[in-house]
């Protein structure tokens, strides 16, 4: 079979096409060039390999001869991967949003040699229905424009470039402060699902980064409805469909109201996240069902997305054998022939599974014979309805779920994206940090260290930037800004849950670098793309926190943070100026912008600084961490000085940490509070006082809510 360009190409997305009669290009000059030279505009598809409709749209119209030979004679045609060029897509996306309102993928411009867009579209059927042109009507219409009347095809292209242009100019400069907090609230409790959870109407995505702001909210009030947007947020989205009851982790989003029916891909990104939320839960509530959830989660990752060296997987596809969620669904027939009758009987009332299938097609609204496994009431309702222990029956589920999942297992997977990005990563290691700490767990702490040291070794460059991806044993692509900040973040957290300072030099060099070469000198804020990338149609600022949260949100709660622990006024100063460069647009929609709301929080205070000093692993010392890692304290950051005598590299690091010694051979906790400092206190119920622990959830030096 005769292969195009991208079977050269290192990205699973990329090869995916790589047998399509299309002749595709990878983005790069080659294309550009060639287009120039045989003056034809750029046909770009961007998507990403775990993206039902771009497999659809690859399967009806670029498998398909008529449609190739059409796209052959009047584009040079491009692929990008979104997940290996995320500058390309975000210029485009945004493209794609100003001329149609809208956006998703498979993402579709066409544009000129000089990169400018005069088309955007997203899925493109092979033959036109209703309103919508086809594959075989668009293109040989844009070719004879292009020939015959081509002035009128490109007069709007400056129009856009400079509607784009003004789209990303700063609105102005304004701090935010605690109105902006409250006003966020308010919009979320306006569009809050009661009934179901979650926020607005189908399809739902799951967006922990908004719940991590409202636990802080909530925190910060003492606002019970906030807590309670969370709960139901993350217990609903636990019982539905798009949680994955036999092999664990999230798939994508809902496409109902009711978190049932999923695009059954699965991202890390969103795995990451989850678990970030259902820990803070846990440490607010101390229910257990969230740090059950968690550890499942990651039970999934550490099993299924964790390559050999230790870094993870981007995604797992939502299709096997061309149908979506194949490898996730179950007939009635199948659980009766691999089960005894009384677990079939189990999975009917755990897992709700039915003889005539218990979902309707999305897109056809044909009910399916098949089922989604999903609870439709808690274990602890259904052993009360039994009459039976709760634990019993919990032992009965965990039997058949290991049942079912050793059934699956024998099905065809779904594709792998085996790519391992620095920014998913980075992501996954402050979410495995956090849950280490919050759950007394040293193996996650060492599964987030081992991935930190692959991302450092094989994607570091020699000047001490990083690279954004590495696939079959090849990194390629200078980083971008998600990359400095989500790895920072993970490093951050890291350091906290091991106190092993190369993790905290790591983020203080990594964060140095992006600063260096990302930062605004003139404004203020954190370009995507660092001075030497490739010049797209503009380089911009991410401030929106979408599917994941923003690397100048990201980067504004990183330099708080590394402030206090490094003693730097420098980076506190620049996350000020983050918060005033997106004040205004912060201001205009505080709903969209959650995680720079929860860096606002630190920045508002009260904060604590809390520098313990003890025997490393004395138990009088781990009894003091543990009275930390298992509260909720969001605005908190902690420096641990061994009991040693000489210097220490935490005093490299962090040089006032060099005057901070255990009293008495004891564990010894100094804590600082709104840039005030308490007597060191050998005693943990001192300790738990003077963060608010013990005389109330919320301490004195707190803003009222009025």
């Amino acid at each position: 079979m005769t292969q195009n360009r991208l079977a050269n190409e290192k990205s699973p997305y990329l090869r995916q096409h790589a047998s399509n009669p299309v002749d595709w290009f990878p983005w790069g000059e080659e294309a550009f060039i060639k287009a120039r030279q045989e003056d034809k505009p750029i046909f770009l598809s961007i998507g990403y390999s775990t993206c039902h409709w771009c497999h659809v749209m690859e399967r009806e119209s670029f498998e398909d001869r008529g449609v190739a030979t059409l796209m052959n004679e009047v584009f040079i045609s491009i692929k990008v991967d979104r997940e290996e060029r995320p500058d390309v897509d975000n210029v485009y996306m945004k493209v794609c949003q100003l001329m149609t309102g809208s956006g998703g993928w498979p993402l579709t411009i066409i544009m000129t040699a000089e990169k400018k867009p005069f088309f955007a579209g997203t899925y493109i059927p092979r033959k036109g229905r209703a309103n919508q042109l086809g594959m075989l009507e668009l293109v040989p219409r844009v070719g004879d424009m292009w020939k015959k009347n081509r002035h009128d095809l490109l007069s709007s292209t400056d129009k856009i470039i400079d509607a784009l242009k003004q789209q990303s100019t700063t609105l102005g400069i304004q701090p935010l402060g605690e109105k902006t907090l409250d006003l966020a609230y308010q919009q979320l409790a306006r569009s809050f699902d009661a009934q179901n959870g979650g926020f607005g109407q189908a399809p739902k995505f799951p967006t922990p980064h908004t719940l991590l702001f409202l636990l802080r909210y909530w925190k910060r009030r003492g606002n019970d409805f906030a807590l309670e947007m969370v709960e139901k947020t993350l217990q609903a989205m636990r019982m539905g469909g798009i949680f994955d009851h036999i092999g664990y982790g999230y798939h994508r989003y809902s496409t109902d109201t009711k978190w049932f029916l999923p695009h059954f891909e699965k991202m890390i990104y969103d795995q990451a996240l989850l678990v970030m939320a259902y820990t803070e839960a846990y440490q607010a509530t101390k229910k257990p069902f969230y740090k059950k959830t968690a550890e499942e989660i990651l039970t999934y990752v550490l099993r299924d997305m964790t390559s050999s060296e230790g870094a993870f997987f981007s995604a797992e596809d939502a299709d096997s054998e061309g149908v979506e969620g194949k490898f996730y669904t179950w007939s009635w027939d199948e659980i009766q022939r691999e089960c005894s009758e009384e677990e079939a009987q189990l999975a009917r009332k755990v897992f709700a599974i039915r003889k005539e299938g218990n979902f309707t097609a999305e897109s056809t609204a044909e009910k399916m014979d098949v089922n989604i496994p999903h609870q439709i009431m808690s274990l602890e309702e259904l052993a009360s309805q039994k009459k039976m222990k709760h634990l019993q029956l919990e032992n009965q589920v965990q039997d058949l779920q290991k049942k079912m999942f050793e059934i699956r297992r024998k099905r065809v997977h779904p594709l792998k994206d085996t790519k391992i990005l620095s920014d998913w990563n980075g992501l996954m290691i402050a979410a495995l940090s956090k849950a280490a700490q919050a759950f007394n767990r040293p193996d996650l702490a060492r599964a987030a260290a081992r991935a930190a040291d692959f991302i450092l070794d094989s994607l570091r460059q020699p000047d001490g930037g990083l690279l954004h991806s590495h696939c079959d044993g090849e990194s390629r692509t200078n980083g971008f800004a998600d990359d400095y900040s989500f790895m920072v973040w993970g490093l951050i957290e890291l350091y906290e849950a091991t106190f092993d300072e190369r993790h905290l030099q790591s983020a203080l060099e990594l964060n140095q670098y992006f600063i260096h070469h990302f930062w605004d000198k003139e404004k203020g804020g954190l370009y995507f793309t660092p001075e030497s990338g490739e010049p797209l149609l503009l380089r911009e600022k991410e401030g929106f926190d979408g599917a994941v949260p923003s690397s100048n949100s990201v980067s504004m709660l990183n330099f708080l943070r590394l402030a206090r622990m490094a003693s730097n006024g420098d980076l506190e100063e620049k996350a000020e100026r983050i918060s005033a460069q997106f004040g205004m647009k912060v201001g205009a929609y505080p709903s969209g912008f959650t995680m720079m709301l929860s860096a606002t929080d630190f920045l508002l205070g009260p904060s604590h600084e809390v520098v313990i000093s003890g025997a490393p692993k004395a138990q009088d010392t781990t009894l003091m961490l543990n009275s930390l890692r298992k509260e909720f304290l969001p605005n908190m950051i902690v420096l641990f000085v061994p009991a040693e005598a000489g210097d220490l590299p935490i005093h490299g690091l962090a040089p006032f940490t060099a005057q901070y010694q255990s009293l008495e051979g004891k564990a010894t906790a100094y804590v600082c509070s709104n840039h005030t400092c308490q007597k060191p206190t050998t005693d943990i119920d001192q300790l738990r006082t003077s963060l608010g622990l013990i005389t109330g959830s919320i301490p004195k030096d707190r803003p009222s809510s009025s």
